[in-house]
Protein backbone atom coordinates (compact mmCIF):
# COMPACT_ATOMS: atom_id res chain seq x y z
CA UNK A 1 0.00 0.00 0.00
CA UNK A 2 2.58 2.39 1.10
CA UNK A 3 4.31 1.93 -2.53
CA UNK A 4 1.37 2.66 -4.06
CA UNK A 5 0.99 5.84 -2.34
CA UNK A 6 3.83 7.17 -3.03
CA UNK A 7 4.00 5.83 -6.62
CA UNK A 8 1.11 7.59 -7.50
CA UNK A 9 1.44 10.92 -5.53
CA UNK A 10 0.98 13.65 -8.09
CA UNK A 11 -2.75 12.41 -8.14
CA UNK A 12 -2.84 11.61 -4.86
CA UNK A 13 -1.35 15.35 -3.77
CA UNK A 14 -3.87 17.14 -5.77
CA UNK A 15 -6.95 15.35 -4.17
CA UNK A 16 -5.48 16.04 -0.77
CA UNK A 17 -5.24 19.67 -1.60
CA UNK A 18 -8.87 19.54 -2.78
CA UNK A 19 -9.96 17.67 0.14
CA UNK A 20 -8.49 19.98 2.73
CA UNK A 21 -9.43 23.63 0.92
CA UNK A 22 -13.01 22.24 -0.52
CA UNK A 23 -13.03 20.73 3.70
CA UNK A 24 -12.73 24.36 4.57
CA UNK A 25 -15.31 25.77 1.94
CA UNK A 26 -17.92 23.37 3.10
CA UNK A 27 -17.63 25.73 6.53
CA UNK A 28 -17.61 28.97 4.84
CA UNK A 29 -20.70 28.73 2.44
CA UNK A 30 -24.53 27.48 2.24
CA UNK A 31 -26.13 24.67 0.25
CA UNK A 32 -27.55 27.00 -2.73
CA UNK A 33 -24.34 29.36 -2.36
CA UNK A 34 -22.23 27.51 -4.96
CA UNK A 35 -25.25 27.05 -7.53
CA UNK A 36 -25.42 31.05 -7.67
CA UNK A 37 -21.82 31.31 -8.22
CA UNK A 38 -21.95 29.61 -11.59
CA UNK A 39 -25.15 30.91 -11.75
CA UNK A 40 -24.03 34.17 -11.80
CA UNK A 41 -20.75 33.67 -13.95
CA UNK A 42 -22.62 31.80 -16.94
CA UNK A 43 -21.42 32.16 -20.45
CA UNK A 44 -22.21 30.31 -23.81
CA UNK A 45 -18.74 29.05 -24.31
CA UNK A 46 -19.08 27.67 -20.08
CA UNK A 47 -22.48 25.65 -20.94
CA UNK A 48 -21.16 24.07 -23.98
CA UNK A 49 -18.01 23.12 -22.21
CA UNK A 50 -19.48 21.60 -18.94
CA UNK A 51 -22.55 20.27 -20.98
CA UNK A 52 -19.61 17.92 -22.64
CA UNK A 53 -17.29 17.70 -19.42
CA UNK A 54 -19.91 15.87 -17.60
CA UNK A 55 -20.07 13.33 -20.16
CA UNK A 56 -16.81 12.37 -18.83
CA UNK A 57 -17.78 10.82 -15.89
CA UNK A 58 -20.25 8.24 -17.61
CA UNK A 59 -20.38 5.05 -19.69
CA UNK A 60 -18.66 5.62 -22.73
CA UNK A 61 -15.37 6.70 -21.16
CA UNK A 62 -15.44 3.19 -19.73
CA UNK A 63 -15.50 2.05 -22.46
CA UNK A 64 -12.80 3.65 -23.71
CA UNK A 65 -10.13 2.96 -21.54
CA UNK A 66 -11.56 -0.87 -21.15
CA UNK A 67 -10.22 -0.91 -24.65
CA UNK A 68 -7.12 1.00 -24.46
CA UNK A 69 -6.20 -0.89 -21.21
CA UNK A 70 -6.74 -4.65 -22.77
CA UNK A 71 -3.81 -3.76 -24.84
CA UNK A 72 -1.49 -2.92 -22.19
CA UNK A 73 -2.27 -5.76 -19.59
CA UNK A 74 -5.82 -7.08 -19.59
CA UNK A 75 -5.69 -7.36 -15.36
CA UNK A 76 -6.14 -3.60 -15.36
CA UNK A 77 -8.70 -3.68 -18.23
CA UNK A 78 -11.08 -6.14 -15.76
CA UNK A 79 -10.60 -3.22 -13.25
CA UNK A 80 -12.72 -0.92 -15.31
CA UNK A 81 -16.44 -2.90 -15.36
CA UNK A 82 -15.12 -3.54 -11.73
CA UNK A 83 -14.86 -0.11 -10.74
CA UNK A 84 -17.95 0.81 -12.88
CA UNK A 85 -20.21 -1.59 -10.80
CA UNK A 86 -19.17 -0.76 -7.23
CA UNK A 87 -19.25 3.11 -8.04
CA UNK A 88 -23.14 2.04 -9.44
CA UNK A 89 -23.98 -0.19 -6.33
CA UNK A 90 -22.09 2.22 -3.84
CA UNK A 91 -24.01 5.55 -5.19
CA UNK A 92 -27.47 3.89 -5.38
CA UNK A 93 -27.13 2.69 -1.75
CA UNK A 94 -25.75 6.18 -0.16
CA UNK A 95 -28.42 8.12 -2.42
CA UNK A 96 -31.51 5.73 -1.23
CA UNK A 97 -29.87 6.00 2.48
CA UNK A 98 -29.53 10.00 2.28
CA UNK A 99 -32.63 10.91 0.34
CA UNK A 100 -31.37 14.22 -0.11
CA UNK A 101 -33.08 16.58 -2.51
CA UNK A 102 -32.04 17.09 -6.15
CA UNK A 103 -31.23 21.53 -6.35
CA UNK A 104 -34.03 22.04 -8.62
CA UNK A 105 -36.21 20.20 -5.58
CA UNK A 106 -34.51 22.43 -2.68
CA UNK A 107 -34.73 25.63 -4.30
CA UNK A 108 -38.32 24.99 -5.12
CA UNK A 109 -39.02 24.27 -1.35
CA UNK A 110 -37.04 27.45 -0.50
CA UNK A 111 -39.25 29.43 -3.51
CA UNK A 112 -35.85 30.27 -4.90
CA UNK A 113 -35.56 28.92 -8.29
CA UNK A 114 -35.82 31.74 -10.20
CA UNK A 115 -33.06 32.76 -8.72
CA UNK A 116 -30.93 30.76 -10.68
CA UNK A 117 -30.17 31.04 -14.42
CA UNK A 118 -29.94 27.13 -15.61
CA UNK A 119 -28.44 25.79 -18.98
CA UNK A 120 -30.83 25.19 -21.64
CA UNK A 121 -31.34 21.76 -22.81
CA UNK A 122 -30.03 20.24 -19.85
CA UNK A 123 -33.05 17.97 -18.18
CA UNK A 124 -32.97 18.24 -14.19
CA UNK A 125 -33.10 15.54 -12.13
CA UNK A 126 -35.93 16.42 -9.30
CA UNK A 127 -35.33 12.85 -7.39
CA UNK A 128 -34.08 12.85 -3.70
CA UNK A 129 -31.15 11.63 -5.21
CA UNK A 130 -28.76 14.58 -4.99
CA UNK A 131 -26.02 13.22 -1.99
CA UNK A 132 -23.60 12.04 -3.05
CA UNK A 133 -22.46 12.54 -6.77
CA UNK A 134 -22.37 9.03 -8.56
CA UNK A 135 -21.21 11.42 -11.80
CA UNK A 136 -17.88 12.83 -9.27
CA UNK A 137 -17.30 9.12 -7.38
CA UNK A 138 -17.23 7.52 -10.94
CA UNK A 139 -14.77 10.63 -12.32
CA UNK A 140 -12.31 10.12 -9.16
CA UNK A 141 -12.32 6.19 -9.00
CA UNK A 142 -11.95 5.87 -13.08
CA UNK A 143 -9.61 8.69 -13.64
CA UNK A 144 -7.48 7.41 -10.33
CA UNK A 145 -7.75 4.05 -11.26
CA UNK A 146 -5.90 5.13 -15.21
CA UNK A 147 -3.48 7.00 -12.99
CA UNK A 148 -2.29 4.24 -11.22
CA UNK A 149 -1.65 2.52 -14.25
CA UNK A 150 -0.25 5.35 -16.20
CA UNK A 151 2.75 5.64 -12.76
CA UNK A 152 3.58 2.37 -13.72
CA UNK A 153 4.43 2.73 -17.74
CA UNK A 154 4.84 6.41 -17.79
CA UNK A 155 5.38 9.59 -16.08
CA UNK A 156 3.57 10.49 -12.75
CA UNK A 157 2.92 13.94 -13.83
CA UNK A 158 -0.11 12.46 -15.96
CA UNK A 159 -2.06 12.17 -12.55
CA UNK A 160 -2.26 16.00 -12.74
CA UNK A 161 -3.74 15.98 -15.70
CA UNK A 162 -6.31 13.43 -14.94
CA UNK A 163 -6.98 15.14 -11.04
CA UNK A 164 -7.97 18.01 -13.53
CA UNK A 165 -10.41 16.00 -15.35
CA UNK A 166 -12.15 14.48 -12.49
CA UNK A 167 -12.34 17.77 -10.65
CA UNK A 168 -13.70 19.30 -13.84
CA UNK A 169 -16.44 16.36 -14.08
CA UNK A 170 -17.28 17.11 -10.43
CA UNK A 171 -17.55 21.30 -11.15
CA UNK A 172 -20.05 20.62 -14.14
CA UNK A 173 -22.45 18.35 -11.88
CA UNK A 174 -22.81 22.16 -9.56
CA UNK A 175 -22.84 24.09 -12.85
CA UNK A 176 -25.67 22.40 -14.65
CA UNK A 177 -27.76 22.74 -11.48
CA UNK A 178 -27.42 18.91 -10.66
CA UNK A 179 -25.45 18.70 -7.32
CA UNK A 180 -24.23 20.72 -4.74
CA UNK A 181 -20.57 21.10 -3.21
CA UNK A 182 -21.03 18.97 -0.63
CA UNK A 183 -22.64 15.89 -3.04
CA UNK A 184 -19.17 16.47 -5.14
CA UNK A 185 -17.30 16.72 -2.47
CA UNK A 186 -18.09 13.37 -0.43
CA UNK A 187 -18.72 11.72 -4.51
CA UNK A 188 -14.77 12.62 -4.58
CA UNK A 189 -13.58 11.07 -1.36
CA UNK A 190 -15.26 7.96 -2.26
CA UNK A 191 -13.95 7.44 -5.88
CA UNK A 192 -10.61 8.27 -4.87
CA UNK A 193 -10.77 5.19 -1.73
CA UNK A 194 -12.59 3.01 -4.25
CA UNK A 195 -9.74 3.34 -6.59
CA UNK A 196 -6.81 3.01 -3.94
CA UNK A 197 -8.33 -0.16 -2.66
CA UNK A 198 -9.38 -1.88 -5.90
CA UNK A 199 -5.25 -0.98 -7.41
CA UNK A 200 -4.05 -2.48 -4.11
CA UNK A 201 -6.67 -5.50 -4.03
CA UNK A 202 -5.49 -6.76 -7.84
CA UNK A 203 -1.78 -5.89 -7.07
CA UNK A 204 -2.38 -8.81 -4.53
CA UNK A 205 -3.72 -11.56 -6.77
CA UNK A 206 -3.25 -13.86 -9.77
CA UNK A 207 0.70 -12.64 -9.66
CA UNK A 208 2.16 -15.12 -11.96
CA UNK A 209 3.49 -13.87 -14.90
CA UNK A 210 2.52 -16.80 -16.98
CA UNK A 211 -0.78 -16.27 -15.94
CA UNK A 212 -3.26 -14.58 -18.77
CA UNK A 213 -4.59 -12.05 -16.96
CA UNK A 214 -0.93 -10.36 -16.56
CA UNK A 215 -1.07 -10.05 -20.64
CA UNK A 216 -2.15 -8.07 -22.95
CA UNK A 217 -4.14 -9.22 -25.40
CA UNK A 218 -1.31 -8.96 -28.04
CA UNK A 219 0.61 -10.90 -25.93
CA UNK A 220 2.71 -8.84 -23.84
CA UNK A 221 2.64 -7.36 -20.22
CA UNK A 222 5.33 -5.19 -17.83
CA UNK A 223 5.14 -6.41 -14.07
CA UNK A 224 2.63 -6.35 -12.05
CA UNK A 225 1.92 -3.33 -9.46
Amino acid sequence: MKNLLSSNSYFLVACLLFFIFGGVLLFQIEKPDSLIFFSERRTDFLDFFFSYTTKMGEELMYLFFLIVLLFVKIRYAILIPITGLLVSGISHLLKSFFKHDRPLMFLRKLRIEEQINYVEGIELYVGPTSFPSGHTMSAFALYGIVAMVISIYGSRVWGILLFVIALLIGVSRIYLVQHFFQDVYLGAWIGVILAILIFWFQGKILQEESHWVNRSIIGKGKPIA
